[in-house]
């Protein structure tokens, strides 16, 4: 397994090489943030009559200006409120630090990581929304593709892709819950709650969360900066985790078809997907499926790290407080989800072949002990054992299920009867039947359970995700728009206090 550092310094890569956030600028960085809390102090504390009215314009205009250099190209953007502070000193002077009054930089720090990372989660439910779509759409296509499904590793019954499909998709959207849960708890605001225990200034914490785009404060002081703080990065990480060990078991089941010489699903070749050996012109390998595993391997690492630096340390310390660090396993987790989409959007998946395989082995066997126990009130055991003969038998001859003798199936249906001492002679089902019963597209189609893969549960099952895609999308544009209309009404008001300064 990856180092905690080397898996770090692997998404930190990622995280470089990424195009900026799709934000409107200015970017929501560090600074961008320490910017708003002091500009949403400088408004309510001029309201609440806790910053001297005559004072607010000047400050306020230092800071304007301080923030509007910032952004210009190599200007200095510092993290930290004691190197933010000297240079709102150096613009406004240094009654600006009365804009400090009941604050401190815990509270400032905590609400810069939960704005940051309350962002980047949204960042990241576009991702995992655009890979779970990507999905719904294939699994529509191969509803009636019928392939092998495998457990231990080896191949265990027939079933529609698309019913495969949509075994992962439930995975992605227990991720999506995971995510929305996760985001609500990171979305209270710290500020407000100093170091500990609050302050004598009577701050309207409420009024500034409201200005900074969160649904609510936190509650307790102590947990605010100290407990929560700590707590939430590791739930981010284990967030990243699911997605990530989701990412790998797919990308493994894939994996496997390279291992045999005529495989039923691939990746298109070329466009980055594939590379030719440099020692064995036959070989291809699948360069993507290949990288996007690693990158699942780093996230994890990385997101497991969330709990190693956060254990057995005593509340407040910093050790799993970095915004870098935090940030980077998001990034990461949104690089392996664009490697999957473009692995999904890649398979070529050849459904005669599939078929092929599932009628060169018995993976429809088991429909042999159920339709003798469902119609002919065969004990199952004593079914399952005929057809566990009849393989034994079957694969000892080299025999297909299409051209497994008949008569062999009556002589073996006799001898289990008599080995388990049940009464009757004859194999109930004629030859048409016992051939039927082994095909693997009509096991499919005559499936019954709730939830499995026949023509009637598919379609409910694809509205249902459909539905699930759209309110995914609709959550997210509620908050990501809840926050940019907050934020838009801070610089209003900010602007007010602005203009007396003129």
């Amino acid at each position: 397994m990856l180092g905690t550092r080397t898996a770090f310094a692997a998404l930190l890569a990622v995280a470089c090489a990424a195009p900026a956030n799709a934000q409107s600028a200015p970017k929501r960085d560090e600074f961008y943030w320490l910017g708003e809390i002091n500009k949403a102090s400088a408004v309510i504390n001029t309201d609440e009559g806790l910053l001297d009215p005559a004072l607010a314009p000047r400050i306020a205009a230092g800071l304007d200006s301080m923030l509007k250099a910032a952004e210009k190209p190599g200007a200095k953007r510092p993290t930290l409120v004691i190197t933010f502070e000297p240079l709102l000193i150096e613009a406004a002077g240094v009654e600006a630090t009365l804009l400090h009054a009941g604050r401190s930089s815990q509270d400032m720090l905590a609400t810069v990581r939960a704005a940051i990372m309350r962002d980047e989660l949204l960042r990241l439910d576009e991702r995992l929304r655009k890979v779970t779509a990507t999905m719904v759409a294939l699994a529509e296509k191969h509803v009636g593709t019928i392939v092998p499904n495998y457990t231990n590793g080896v191949a265990a019954q027939p079933n529609s892709y698309g019913h495969y499909l949509l075994g992962h998709v439930a995975g992605l959207d227990r991720d999506a819950q995971r995510l929305r849960e996760a985001f609500a708890r990171l979305d209270r605001s710290p500020m407000g709650t100093t170091v500990l225990n609050g302050t004598s200034w009577p701050l309207n914490r409420n009024r500034m969360a409201s200005y900074l785009g969160f649904a609510e404060t936190v509650d307790n002081a102590y947990d605010a900066a100290q407990i929560a703080a700590a707590e939430l990065p590791v739930e981010v990480g284990a967030l990243a985790t699911s997605i990530a060990l989701h990412a790998g078991a797919f990308i493994e089941d894939v994996m496997t078809q390279y291992a045999q010489p005529r495989p039923w699903i691939l990746l298109a070749e070329g466009d980055g997907n594939t590379y030719v050996s440099s020692a064995m012109p036959q070989k291809r390998n699948p360069g993507l499926l290949n990288s996007t595993r690693s990158q699942a391997s780093s996230v994890i690492t990385a997101g497991i790290g969330r709990v190693i630096q956060a254990h057995n340390i005593p509340p407040g310390m910093s050790d799993v407080k970095s915004v870098r660090d935090n940030a980077a396993v998001i990034t990461g987790t949104i690089a392996m989800l664009d490697g999957w989409d473009r692995i999904l959007n890649g398979l070529v998946i050849d459904p005669a072949r599939a078929l092929e395989e599932l009628n060169s082995d018995w993976t429809a066997s088991q429909e042999v002990a159920d339709v003798l126990m469902r119609k002919y009130k065969l004990p199952f055991r004593v079914g399952h054992h005929f057809a566990s003969e009849v393989v034994d038998y079957a694969k000892a001859n080299n025999i297909r299920p299409t051209d497994f003798p008949y008569a062999e199936a009556q002589r073996i249906y006799k001898a289990t009867l008599k080995e388990m001492n049940v009464t009757g002679s004859e194999l109930p089902l004629g030859e048409a039947e016992f051939r039927a019963t082994l095909d693997p597209v009509a096991i499919i189609r005559n499936r019954t359970t709730a939830g499995g893969p026949q023509p009637a549960e598919m379609a409910r099952m694809l509205a249902l995700a459909k539905q699930k895609l759209a309110q995914q999308e609709q959550w997210t544009k509620e908050r990501r728009g809840r926050i940019d209309t907050a934020l838009a009404a801070l610089d209003r008001d900010f602007g007010k206090v602005l203009e007396r300064a003129k």
